[in-house]
């Protein structure tokens, strides 16, 4: 799995390519992590990233201003019309300042308050994609993912940002091709993407509602300078898309209930563990392995190794979700495990601190609570080893969740 580098601080390397990391990176990583606080990231045809193992160096370094996510940290894909590429900088690849300024703008809607005001208008969406899975079910089980998990985010999202109905399935399908990877397949998309995006915000020009595109169409009515069009049109697609990122936190959590039954008991007769079982759900099978990659603005020690100017460092969210120094047995899934700080790194840290945070626990608390309120016999449609999940580096995720009702 792993060799010894002779070069800086003699740090261990990891091969994403290497079969054992793809198939089960907590124990990949967890080993490398008790030989050393930091290792070598080993891409084809990429150059080595430094990869911090260990949660409080890991939480350290994303909230480390030396540290920043710069357009480097994306490869685009090939073949974008030169008139899209301005509508490709987005939020999350903007410098400090504007970083902060976008963000400012966007965040009261996605606050925690909010997102509970927003519960809602989530729970008859949830009902809805139950009812079609009820109706399905007749003909035998059913693809969770394919069929709740994956529309779920996308509809709720939509709803939250102001797409119209008749919108959303073009939405869906955008959606769709940047799950399945930056590929041609989004460079073909782009075009309609921005102009989908321009016609929302043209729309709440008009007829303004409860929603962010009239929130930021509002803004650029009071003041123009704090938000350009090209900005408008790029945080509104980035923010649809971006948006479904709570499928594989669902499809996840759901398969790793199934194939935990006595935590899945206890889930079942103590609904209010369900905020609770959600944070250690993402601490213990979240999908996000390893954080965007941030540069060195200049020389920072991490562990006594220098990360030199320009130099790439992730951090292994992975490894420090399951680091014995901060969590009590960190391996086992404990639904009744205490919550408060210090808290997993799920939705990362520090100015990146993913922004859908809020909106992703009530979706999934809301999800979870529907499936199990309304299937009381839920189960998987094949055996819990047959479970795999996709050959990913960067998102744990399943290909499917076959599921009888």
């Amino acid at each position: 799995m792993t060799s010894v580098s002779q070069g800086r601080s003699d740090v261990p390397e990891i091969d994403l390519t290497d079969s054992e990391v793809l198939r089960d990176p907590f124990a990949a990583y967890g080993a490398i992590r008790e030989r050393s606080p930091l290792a070598r990231l080993v891409i084809p045809g990429l150059g080595p990233v430094w990869v911090v193992m260990r949660y409080d160096d890991a939480r350290a370094m994303l909230g480390d201003s030396r540290l920043e996510i710069t357009s480097g940290s994306f490869t685009p894909p090939p073949g974008i019309p030169e008139d899209c590429l301005p509508y490709l900088r987005t939020m999350s690849d903007a410098s400090p300042p504007e970083h902060l300024r976008l963000r400012r703008l966007v965040a009261p809607a996605f606050s925690p308050r909010r997102a509970a005001e927003f519960r809602p208008r989530i729970e008859p969406i949830v009902e809805r994609l139950l009812d079609d899975l009820t109706e399905d079910s007749k003909d035998g089980p059913i693809d969770l993912l394919a069929r709740f998990a994956r529309p779920l985010p996308m509809e709720v999202i939509c709803e939250l940002v102001g797409i119209p109905l008749a919108d959303r399935p073009r939405w869906r399908e955008y959606g769709a091709t940047v799950a399945a990877g930056m590929s041609e397949g989004f460079s073909v998309a782009l075009p309609g993407i921005v102009a989908g995006a321009k016609a929302a915000i043209a729309r709440r020009h008009d007829t303004p509602g409860d929603d962010v595109v009239s929130d930021l169409v509002r803004v650029r009515a009071e003041d123009g300078d704090r938000l350009s069009d090209r900005e408008m049109v790029s945080l509104v697609w980035h923010l649809v898309l971006a948006g479904q990122t709570p499928t594989n936190l669902i499809a996840n959590a759901v398969g790793t209930l199934l194939t935990h039954p006595e935590q899945l008991a206890l889930l079942r007769a103590d609904p209010t563990l369900m905020p609770r079982a959600v944070e250690e759900l993402i601490r213990w099978c979240g999908p996000v392995l390893l954080s965007i990659p941030r540069y060195a603005r200049e020389d920072v020690s991490i562990q006594g190794t220098s990360i030199r100017t320009g130099e790439p460092v992730t951090a292994a969210i992975a490894s420090a979700n399951r680091d014995p120094r901060t969590f009590d047995d960190p391996d086992r899934l404990d639904l009744t495990r205490a919550g408060g700080p210090p808290g997993h790194l799920g939705f990362a840290h520090g100015p990146h601190f993913c922004l859908g945070a809020p909106l992703a626990r009530i979706q999934t608390e809301v999800a979870i609570a529907a499936l199990l309120r309304r299937y009381p016999d839920l189960t998987l449609a094949l055996a819990p080893g047959e479970l795999r999940h996709v050959p990913d580096p960067g998102t744990w995720r399943l290909p499917s969740l076959p599921v009888t009702l």
